[in-house]
């Protein structure tokens, strides 16, 4: 990485971070940064080399720099490099790292220690969260590892309040393996710990977005974007790859709240949907099940859904809200399996806008429009369906990685490679199915494959990307679905529950009873509505015995404590 140094002169330095010119705190960081270690912080992207020498191409440093590793502006140095001309390398065991503590607090600063994840990039992931919040990084130093002696540790000293840092910890915990909160000085006021803040219950739970907005903080890409394997088909393609450059950067550029980009897709894209378009729709009236079909006429008729013509996922959205309440958003490739099923959980579907390559239209190693557009869009406007994704989602948030885990093959299996059964065959619901001609048609007849949906096998089944599946699931219905997902969900370890607030676009945390009786009393209004529509109708008995055990059956909490109690007796 090519370090970016100020080089204006003392006099001419323009404000910066709310700084007009160098003040005499500034002139002692200075000072003091040619002590600092960031060669050692450098290395740590790649501990395994022991000998790494100083570039001849570096400058020599200048007190007259602007010393601002990272700056509210969005101006960053990322990785700084500082070193001494002539000097040996050597630890700065400064005062304020020698001691164990971690987070300390002084006038207007803090500072926080922090053992970097073992991957390349992980500083620099680390220091853009300080850029993202718009504070002040004034100095950064390393020094080996206490517990982990292959390790280092990194210090980071940030200009901002107590209650800026406490969100600057939360989001840290996402992007470093260890933050010690833990302090020896007794003359400094303790740290609060995140679970005695409102907008985080518990100190252990992995980060998760509680405002539709914290989305935005969500979008971690694992996977292509604007990088390709090199087996890739657009791989050798320079004006492909310029392509997805543009997808790219409308994907990361994106803001809750914004309209989404038109797109001007060229000829040759045009061409390729019509390809795989023509022949998928040949056999969906065949495979797909009965809920598919019903909203392709809508998909049609405002949409733009045609041969010659790729929707736009702007129209797509309008349609999506009005019928489910469900939104799209823009996405580079493959997100992590946390942030995309915390999309799900706040009815926000992750969707790419590039198309796979001319070259072979009927092949993808990744998802492309082709993918979302016909594979996932009729289902979403499906209420229950919706209502699947979406718990699905729900249940991810908080949820250990194990349990994330196996949250993400179980969607892997029913959203992208289900099957159903109606009217007595097979029919087929899972996107992934939608979208490939071959697959499609392979997995209805390999009956040998066929399997009955049960969560607790089928979070152990094998995802393959780049071939036909070993096994698909079915489920009679898109209910029982939900039901054998919410029974497997009672398995997932958290100490709390959370509810998605339509009105407010926000979790709630469910952490306390306090919470729940809120919620109760809220839910005791829509009971009352139920309650009144029912004697409006003159319901039948058997219609109201119905929707009471459906309730009941929601309600369970009370009967199990009851069978615990006679068993203890």
């Amino acid at each position: 990485m090519k370090p970016e140094i100020n080089r204006k002169p003392r006099e001419k330095l323009e404000e910066r971070g709310g700084h007009e010119c160098r003040t005499k705190e500034q002139e002692r960081l200075a000072r003091k940064a040619r002590d600092v270690t960031c060669w050692e912080v450098l290395r740590q992207e790649d501990p395994s080399n022991g000998s790494v020498s100083r570039p001849s191409s570096l400058p020599k440093f200048d007190p007259r720099h602007q010393l601002k590793v990272m700056s509210g502006s969005g101006k960053s140095l990322l990785g700084l490099w500082l070193y001494r001309s002539g000097e040996k390398w050597s630890q700065n065991h400064s005062q304020r790292f020698k001691g164990k503590s971690v987070v300390e607090q002084a006038q207007g600063r803090n500072s926080v220690v922090i053992s970097l994840k073992n991957q390349v990039g992980g500083l620099a992931r680390a220091l853009q969260v300080f850029q993202d919040m718009g504070v002040n990084v004034v100095h950064i130093e390393s020094r080996p590892s206490e517990t982990r002696k292959s390790e280092y540790e990194i210090l980071v000293e940030v200009e901002c309040d107590n209650k800026k840092m406490e969100q600057i910890v939360t989001l840290l915990k996402r992007e470093v393996a260890a933050i010690n909160t833990q302090s020896d000085d007794n003359d400094l006021p303790p740290f609060t710990p995140i679970s005695a803040t409102a907008s985080f219950d518990f100190e252990e739970i992995p980060w998760f977005p509680k405002r539709i907005q914290d989305l935005d903080k969500a979008q971690k890409v694992l996977m292509y974007g604007t990088e390709l394997d090199a087996d890739h088909p657009g791989f050798k393609d320079p004006v492909y790859r310029k392509r997805r450059e543009t997808f790219a950067n409308i994907a990361n550029s994106y803001k809750y709240g914004h309209p989404i980009p038109r797109v001007h897709y060229t000829p040759e894209e045009i061409r390729t949907w019509g390809t795989v378009f023509r022949e998928l729709h040949k056999l969906y009236a065949k495979y797909a099940c009965k809920e598919y079909l019903q909203n392709w006429p809508d998909l049609v008729r405002y949409c733009g859904y045609r041969e010659d013509n790729i929707p736009q996922m702007e129209d797509i959205n309008t349609y999506l809200k009005r019928k489910t309440g469900f939104q799209l958003r823009p996405v580079a490739g493959y997100l992590s399996p946390r942030d995309f099923l915390a999309g799900l959980a706040f009815r926000v579907f992750h969707c790419t806008q590039y198309i796979r390559h001319a070259s072979d239209p009927y092949y993808t190693p990744e998802p492309d429009c082709c993918h979302e557009l016909l594979g996932h869009m009729p289902l979403l406007a499906n209420p229950s369906f919706a209502q699947f994704s979406q718990e699905l989602g729900l249940t991810s948030l908080g949820a250990t990685d194990d349990d994330v885990n196996k949250l993400a093959t179980l969607y892997f299996f029913t959203v992208e490679f289900g099957l159903c059964k109606q009217d007595g065959e097979m029919r087929v619901y899972g996107a992934g199915l939608l979208s490939s001609i071959a697959e499609l048609q392979h997995a209805v007849t390999a009956t040998n494959k066929i399997k009955k949906f049960d969560p607790e096998v089928t979070c152990y089944e094998e995802c393959i990307i780049t071939a036909f599946q070993n096994a698909y699931y079915y489920s009679d219905s898109f209910e029982e679905a939900k039901e054998n997902m919410r029974a497997f969900a009672k398995n997932i370890q958290r100490p709390f529950g959370v509810r998605y607030n339509p009105y407010t676009l926000s979790v709630e945390v469910l952490s306390n009873a306090q919470k729940i009786a809120a919620l109760a009393s809220e839910l005791r209004g829509d009971l009352c509505i139920v309650s009144n529509a029912l004697r409006q109708i003159d319901a039948r008995k058997d219609t109201v015995e119905n929707i009471a055990h459906m309730l009941q059956d929601g309600i369970d909490l009370g009967s199990e404590k009851r069978h615990e109690e006679s068993d203890d007796d």
